[in-house]
């Protein structure tokens, strides 16, 4: 039976539905936009609202949508997907996914685990992009999207997990810590207000993972278009056929 999505601004009669209009508002910006359609703004402060209780009720911090000054489009640092960020009265921000919001979904423990990894290694990433554009790029700075061809700039270029994809390596390192049951609960960091993404707490793991990772990760570059088309690969679990 169809969920509707009922909000204090518009109600929609499927969450595909809901869904889709958030998926079309996101693509109607660039990353570095603000959310300036007023009816925009208030769709958004309104699913908030409505996501607010049941993080609430869950003992995980709200965004608090009373609080949000604007809105922005902006691509993720650990992730490479774009998602819409929120800037409160106070300067602080965070980000949310609409697509959690509307189906009412929450953040589990492995896909904090899976945040605090991506996040162990994203400046290693970073200095691993830096060297296959100085090494490969031609004379105008640009190299081929390895899955389109296109020649694009270091900006319009994603770096790309190749298998093993990165969920599979989070997994394997999982698996040789014998936490493939769950997670510690001293491993990484407890959800918190104002901090958009857990971190590992001991320095000696993160570290470990870092040289796991180092260890198994092959990259290619793709372009932002190419990656976003490959992203529910990345996201399959280990086994899973496409």
């Amino acid at each position: 039976m169809a969920k509707p999505v009922k909000l204090s601004t518009r109600t929609f009669e499927t969450q595909t539905l809901a869904l889709k209009y958030y998926r079309e508002m996101l693509g109607g910006y660039e990353d570095g936009d603000r959310i300036t359609d007023p009816e925009h703004d208030a769709d958004l402060r309104a699913l908030i609202e409505r996501y607010d209780p049941l993080l609430e009720n869950h003992g995980q911090p709200v965004k608090g949508y009373q609080h949000i000054a604007y809105f922005e489009r902006r691509r993720t640092e650990t992730h490479g997907t774009s998602c819409f960020y929120f800037v409160r009265n106070d300067g602080t921000e965070d980000k949310f996914s609409y697509r959690h919001a509307v189906i009412g979904k929450l953040k589990d423990r492995g896909e904090e685990f899976a945040d605090a990894c991506r996040q162990a290694v994203h400046l290693d990433c970073i200095v691993k992009k830096k060297r296959l554009f100085a090494m490969h790029a031609n004379n105008t700075g640009r190299m081929r999207c390895e899955k389109t061809g296109q020649l694009i700039t270091y900006d319009e270029a994603h770096l790309d997990h190749e298998e093993p994809f990165f969920a599979e390596i989070v997994s394997e390192f999982q698996i040789i810590n014998d936490w493939q049951k769950g997670i510690p609960d001293d491993v990484i960091s407890e959800p918190q207000a104002l901090k958009t993404t857990a971190t590992f707490n001991d320095c000696s793991i993160e570290n470990a993972f870092r040289k796991f990772h180092l260890q198994r990760a092959k990259f290619r570059i793709l372009s932002v278009a190419a990656n976003l088309s490959t992203a529910h690969l990345a996201r399959r679990p280990k086994g899973e056929k496409a």
